[in-house]
Parts: structure tokens; sequence; C-alpha cells
């Protein structure tokens, strides 16, 4: 997951391959609280890792629950009726209403002493109707903060089930989702009757109460349902562990990739994007947003487990549509009717008012900033193409379908890139949308690349280093892959000399090389303290000699470019590597300064060092360096010149970020 203040996504022009989508967010949370209620032990497969599970299994924790997670398995000892579980928690459920809304609902009903809250946003996130339904039955639910919003107190209920339970129909589907997973631990009770729950107007949301029917369903509890206004929960329903239960992928993550095909120009002979992990049999209402993006000309093939999505019609048709039934994926509809011929509305979304933030509002604001023309009201957004299309900065709101959604505005004709604010807020359900995102993109023109050239011991490693992590951009050091290959050679019994020539040059263009945060791998294996030696140094000079091998590296050296962009450090990457890179810098500082820097840092190493000998291999080796034959060291001609004898690393990085600011759009 990134976590940088912004991402810089660059235009993107097509997406081809395959994605696997990670578990559904709605699914995982009410299938971990399923899991908890029941007796006896559940194992869950392929669990969504993210922000809103973490806090609920946290959660599950500190209620007693036994609970081991290994990757995307998760294994959940129940409470089931246990009377010695703990009666008294103070539980921090973050900004995830899925967990919030449930467990206010479970808990309340079981009674005991505990405290619910989140952060700022989940406390201007409205309970109150969950709230009053609670109270109508007895329930003891109370607002330590502002009424009608949590946080909340639980106490110990007095359960009266005698009489329907009214709940409103056109607030968030969680609290009738929170009702009907609460209710079944009161009606096993001696002397329970049925417990009927009356909608109180028409239903919203109605596909997210499916799922949680379907999943009610999986734990031994059926729910008659009398149309949508009438459900009733039997008498002596209990919780039954399916003992294994599959997290089906999320539907609403895979809008942005099913948007993303239906934007993508794509070449002859590709097949479009393949979408693994859900499909024609979900059982997520948000499934039905590939009928919405087929009325826009997407070309959609499914079966019962993926989905393949190809670029139809073009431009996208524009569309008036009610969305009640799709209301978080209608959130990519509305980036998609940037691109299409006409004004698109997108109808009843009341629902978006009271989400992690008021998205009607937010997405107002955000495809404003894109050119877009764009209406709204109480329950609907009417959006005009852009006329123009401007670079932007996307703000997040902390609400990571706003981020996932700003990463389409990329499929821009104008060729602008788009900046996304807080990356990181992706996390509460798609940790990895990024990199997944990327792993299939084509860039629309050039990379962005940031080239740090200078000599021996100018900091130039540790500068492009920090700018690459707060860019969020991979990372290249060029020395090292140098290094990597002569150990490489070593290992394989090849001394670095012109007779194993070709045989290196064949290991280095497919160098198992990884590097970041100080540390280096050769495949599996951690090498960083292998090419710091003084061997390893004499071994990259030797293979830097053999032309056939550093024609290799070059080729390897420019495939490090990916998405969402690279910095690279050496002493030829803007001379000869990337010459065609955005930003060039050469990074130096006089012979006297470096020594002093390499100095200290063998002695801190324990390692001992004479200062005027190291000035003096500084200077000799900087005389090779510029006069060698091959790749001589020496600034572009386009490069910025930046002296850092007298400046901190951090001084030095701000300087490369602000020139790098300077050539942005924003």
């Amino acid at each position: 997951m990134f976590e940088t203040a912004f991402l810089d996504v660059p235009a993107l022009r097509a997406v081809h391959g395959t994605v696997r989508l990670p578990g559904s967010k709605s699914i995982s949370n009410r299938v971990l609280l399923l899991a908890a209620l029941c007796q006896g032990r559940t194992v869950v497969h392929d669990l969504l890792d993210s922000d809103d599970t973490q806090v609920m299994l946290q959660a599950l924790r500190q209620l007693g629950c036994g609970v081991a997670v290994e990757g995307t398995r998760a294994v959940i000892d129940g409470l089931g009726g246990r009377a010695n579980r703990p009666r008294q928690a103070a539980l921090f459920l973050g900004n995830a209403g899925t967990a919030m809304r449930p467990l206010t609902a479970a808990l309340a009903v079981l009674g005991g002493d505990y405290a619910l809250s989140g952060i700022p946003r989940m406390h201007e996130r409205p309970i109150g109707d969950l709230v009053d339904a609670l109270r109508a039955l007895g329930c003891d639910v109370r607002y330590t903060g502002q009424d009608g919003y949590p946080p909340l107190a639980i106490g110990e209920p007095r359960l009266q089930l005698g009489q329907p339970i009214p709940v409103r129909g056109d607030v968030s589907s969680q609290f009738l989702t929170a009702l009907l997973m609460a209710l079944p631990l009161a009606a096993g009770r001696p002397g329970a009757q049925d417990i009927v729950i009356e909608v109180v107007g028409e239903l919203t949301s109605k596909p997210y109460i499916e799922i949680t029917l379907q999943l009610l369903a999986r734990f031994g509890v059926q729910v008659r349902r009398e149309g949508w206004q009438r459900f009733v929960i039997p008498q002596g329903a209990a919780y039954r562990s399916p003992g294994n239960i599959h997290v089906e992928a999320d539907a609403s993550s895979a809008s942005y990739f099913i948007a993303s095909g239906a934007l993508s120009a794509g070449a002859e002979g590709q097949n479009g994007l393949k979408i693994e992990g859900v499909g024609a049999d979900s059982i997520q209402g948000d499934i039905r947003f590939v009928e919405a993006a087929r009325l826009m000309g997407a070309r959609i093939d499914s079966g019962p487990n993926w989905l393949r999505v190809q670029r139809g019609r073009w431009p996208l048709a524009a569309i008036d549509l009610d969305c009640n039934h799709i209301p978080d994926a209608a959130m990519t509809l509305a980036m998609m009717a940037l691109y299409a011929d006409g004004p698109s509305t997108l109808r009843n979304i009341a629902s978006w008012r009271v989400k992690e933030t008021d998205r009607i509002a937010a997405m107002a604001a955000e495809l404003r900033k894109l050119g877009a023309q764009v209406d709204e009201g109480a329950d609907f957004i009417r959006i005009t193409p852009p006329a123009a299309w401007e670079a932007a900065r996307i703000h997040t709101y902390d609400d990571h379908r706003m981020a996932m959604c700003g990463s389409l505005a990329a499929f821009n004709p104008a060729g602008l890139p788009v900046r996304i604010e807080d990356p990181r807020c992706v996390g509460k359900t798609f940790p990895d949308y990024f990199e997944t995102l990327f792993a299939v993109a084509e860039p629309a023109g050039p990379l962005p690349v940031i080239c740090i050239d200078g000599p021996t011991a100018s900091g130039k490693g540790t500068v492009a280093a920090e700018v690459a992590r707060r860019l969020g951009y991979h990372f290249l050091d060029s020395g090292a892959i140098y290094r990597m290959t002569g150990l490489a050679a070593r290992r394989q019994g090849l001394a670095p000399e012109p007779p194993h020539e070709a045989a290196i040059a064949a290991l280095a263009r497919a160098l198992p090389a990884r590097f970041g945060a100080g540390r280096f791998w050769l495949g599996e294996q951690d090498v960083s303290d292998a090419i710091r030696t003084e061997a390893a140094g004499m071994d990259a000079s030797r293979v830097s000699a053999l032309p056939a091998v550093r024609q290799a590296l070059v080729e390897l050296q420019r495939a490090s470019a990916r998405l969402p962009g690279l910095v690279a450090d050496g002493r030829d990457m803007g001379t000869v590597i990337f010459p065609q890179a955005s930003l060039k810098v050469y990074l130096t500082a006089s012979a006297a300064e470096r020594a002093d820097r390499r100095h200290k840092q063998l002695i801190s190493k324990g390692i001992p060092a004479n200062i005027d000998s190291l000035r003096a291999d500084l200077e000799a080796r900087d005389a090779r360096d510029k006069n060698r034959a091959s790749a001589p060291l020496k600034p572009a001609q386009d490069a910025l010149l930046l002296d850092n004898s007298h400046l901190s690393i951090d001084q030095s990085v701000d300087q490369v970020l602000s020139w790098w600011q300077a050539r942005q759009p924003f």
C-alpha cells in the first residue's frame, strides 16, 4: 500500500492482462461477526485484509473470540452462548460502518458494559435510527457524545420482543443488516416468539440486505421475507457454524477495473482485462454494475467467477439511471460519465450523503476540478463531460472510494496526470489497489523518471531513495545492479573477465534483483552486506568493463521504469540510460566533504580509516570516472546542479522535490 502524502498517476492509455480481486469488505465483516456469534470453530477463506476487517478482528479478540489469521485465512472460535465472555470492553472501530453498526446491535442484545467509538468522521455518521430501534426492543444504548451519532455506551437489556420492530427503509441498509444479524441472539431464548421487523417506507440498498439474508442462511438462520417490507426471524433460530466459508471478491472493487476496461484504448489482438474472483454467480448487488457499464457501451463477458472487459462504444453513452441498487459502485459511473457523449444523471443516491463522507458533495467538487459541469441535489448528481480536461489534485476526504474513482481520471484524452491526495485511504477495503492497477495498466506517454547522477560519496543513493519513497516511485540503484551482477557471476563460478563475457551477459539480462529501504536481494536472498565489500566493488568495476554485460545491464535498467514512475541514481542515468528523463539532477560535493562523510560512515561501523587516504582515493576515482571511454561521469546538458556540500539529506531531498513539483501541471 502506498504510504505517501499524494500519488501522481500518469496518463493511462489501456489495461490488459488479469487481476485477482481481494475479498468483499461487506461479506468479510459480516462473516467474521457471524462466526463470532456461533458456537464452535469457523474457518474463513479469502478474507479481505483491510483497515475495516482489522478493526473487526481486534474487536472480536477483545470480546473473547479465538482469532488466528494467516494471510487471507482466518480461524474464528465463536462465543456461542458462553456465559464467561468478557462483559466489559472499549472497542475502537475506526471508520468501519460494517463493524460499528452490527456490533452495536449484537452487543446491545447480548448485554454488558461496552463503549464503542471511532475516528472523528465515524462520530459524524448517523446511527440514530438503529439506536431508536434497539431502544424500542428494551436495549440500553446511550450516546456519550452528540445525540444520534457515535460514540456509544451499551448496558444490560430488558428485551421486549412482542411487537414488530419498525426501522426506516430510506437510511443506511447497515441498520437493517445490524438488526437482522443481532436478533437471532434473542430468538433462541426461552419463551421467545417469532421476531418481526417492519420496514417503514421504501427500502434502499436492497442488494446489501440480500447479501445479509444469504449469509444468515449459511449460518443456519432462515429469515422469512415478505416482499421488502417485513422480515420474520423464527422462534428458536440459532447460529450454526458452516465449518468453512469462502469470501467472494468485492464487486464494488471490480467496478474500477470494469470501468478501466471500458476506457481502455487497447490494441489489436489483445483480449481486454480479465477480472477474477467475482462473476455472474455473485451474491452481491453491486455485480449489477455490469449492466450499467454495458448500457454505457462496455463489452463484458462473464463466467461464474470471472469477468472480461473491453472497450466497446466510444465515446461512452450518456445515461439517466436509478442507482439505488448499486449505491457504492454508482460512484464509478460518475467517473465514467466524464467520457460520455452527453450529460449523465445518477438518481436515488441519497445514501451517498451518509457514507465515509458526503459523497455527492465530494464527487461534485472533484469532478468540477477536472473540467466537468456538475449539478447536484439531495439524491442525484448530473455530470456534463469536460469541454477541456484539466490536471487536478483529487481530494479524497479519507474516503477509499474517492481515491479509487479518482484514478480513472488518468484515462483522460488530454494525456494529463492526476494527483490522488492521501492514497493510503484505500487501505479501508483494497490496500493494494494502485499496485494492482499499475500492474495491468499501460501509460499513455513516457513514464516520469527522475535521474540523480553524481560522483562517489555525494549522497546520491540516499537522496534518490528518499525522493522515491516520498513520491511512491520505484527506485533504481545502478551501482547495486553492477555489484549484484558481479556477485551473481562469482556464485556461478564465472570470473568477471572477457572469457566469460557472454555467460555473464546472459545472467545479467535475467538478474532477479530487488532493493528498497537500504536492503538488496538476489531472488529471495538478502545480499545487502555481501555487495558492500571491497571485493564486490572491484567485481562491479570489472563487469562494467565488459561491453556485452554493460549492454545487458543498460536494458535491465531501462526496463525498471514502471508505473507510477522511477527515481534512478548512478553516474550515467541522465546521459545514457534515461536521456529523455523528466528531471535530471547532478548531485555533487567537494572531495573534502565527501571524504569526511565516508570517514564518519566507516568509523561508525568500527572500520579504521584515514581521511587523507579516503580523499586521495575519491579524487583518483573521480578522475577515472570522468575520463573513462564508456559513459564518462559528467552532468547531462539539461541537468540541474545541486552542490550539497553544506546541505543535509533532507534539504537535498526537498530541493529535488521542489524542482520536480515546479514541472508538474497541478
